[in-house]
């Protein structure tokens, strides 16, 4: 069982930068692709970002391509979301995914097998 934990996230104006952090419980995490997904007020939730576990490739959603950043340290169980240039149609729960399946870079969300809770981002115009 691996549980997640994001953090940092915020209210931040239009043009700024948050990192968004996730904590991972469990010994295998350095074989799971790690994801990021979002969902705003009266929308489904959207894949954002994801990892595969050695760090290289990485996928990105074409909306925040170039302005987001997805990275891992594997000693420190920790995924990141470094999110800048923000837009007000960023805002939304972010959350965190991780996917058991050693080299699969899902961007659905059934590929994900445990999520965490979510972390707010609100981006002020």
């Amino acid at each position: 069982q691996v549980q997640l934990v994001e953090s940092g996230g915020g209210l931040v104006q239009a043009g700024g930068s948050l990192r968004l952090s996730c904590a991972a419980s469990g010994r295998t995490f350095s074989s799971y692709t790690m994801g990021w997904f979002r969902q705003a007020p009266g929308k489904e939730r959207e894949f954002v970002a994801a990892i595969i576990w050695k760090g290289i490739p990485t996928q990105y959603a074409d909306s925040v391509k170039g302005r987001f950043t997805i990275s891992r340290d594997n000693a420190k169980n920790t995924v990141y979301l470094q999110m800048n240039s923000l837009k007000p149609e960023d805002t939304a729960v972010y959350y965190c995914a991780a996917d058991r399946i050693p080299g699969r870079l899902g961007v659905r969300e059934y590929e994900y097998n445990y999520w965490g809770q979510g972390t707010q981002v609100t981006v002020s115009s």
